[in-house]
């Protein structure tokens, strides 16, 4: 499921938004401050994010700013003026699409759907290579790890799982899918050979072995490598 974030301070927009791109089937998360929005989406990438240009703690102009340095994540701004100078300020600070207020439902969705498009087409022939979490720094040609600038010697299926994992930083990945990834069938409820190189894997990550934080189990569900405790 495509996952979307939208930066809305009015409430009733913002939820007449979230209810519309859910029975679309994408997963809304909604969030009502620029500041707020800012730190966690800095920590989580969505897909795409759907961001208002004037909000309380943190203009959504900064936001999009701060997190064009870091991602290039498709950002569609709104506004509830209609002029050409707002169109153009979103866009200077790195937006990639602009709607105004009011907010029509189809054409959200078209130029949402346009948008991730065109990301699917031009990062499809790019093959990621190096995922860089904090001072968690995986190296997929050489197969290396670091942590903190130290070198970790982990087996081929411990990296081979680390690097599954990472790939979807933040979000859930389930037993049955990392089965079938890295083993080529399904998961058939029993078999505990991912829960093994987990189990290691959070050893050589310092992780704490009763209470685990940075590789968690989401129990019925599968594991998740978070992405924002890695400083």
């Amino acid at each position: 499921m495509i996952s979307i974030a939208l930066v809305e301070d009015d409430r009733e927009l913002a939820e007449w938004i979230r209810d519309y791109l859910k029975a679309k089937q994408y997963a809304v998360q909604v969030y009502h401050d620029g500041l707020t929005a800012y730190q966690a989406l800095s920590a989580n990438t969505p897909d795409l994010i759907i961001l208002d240009g004037m909000l309380p703690s943190m203009d959504g102009l900064e936001v999009c700013k701060l997190l064009r340095l870091k991602s290039d994540v498709p950002i569609i701004m709104l506004t509830a003026r209609d002029e050409e100078i707002d169109e153009i300020l979103g866009l200077e600070m790195g937006a990639d699409d602009y709607l105004t207020k009011p907010v029509r439902g189809r054409l959200l969705e078209t130029r949402i759907k346009s948008l991730l498009r065109r990301t699917t087409s031009t990062t499809s022939t790019v093959e990621l290579d190096t995922i860089s979490l904090g001072n968690l720094v995986i190296c997929k040609p050489t197969r290396q790890v670091t942590l903190n600038g130290a070198s970790l010697k982990l087996s081929s299926n411990e990296f081979d799982v680390l690097w599954l994992l990472a790939k979807q930083a933040g979000q859930v990945v389930s037993r049955e899918s990392l089965s079938q990834q890295l083993r080529g069938f399904e998961y058939d409820g029993f078999d505990r050979t991912i829960d093994l190189r987990i189990s290691r894997l959070r050893k050589k990550l310092l992780d704490d072995a009763g209470e685990p934080y940075k590789i968690k189990t989401i129990w019925g569900k599968g594991y998740l490598l978070c992405a924002e405790v890695w400083q």
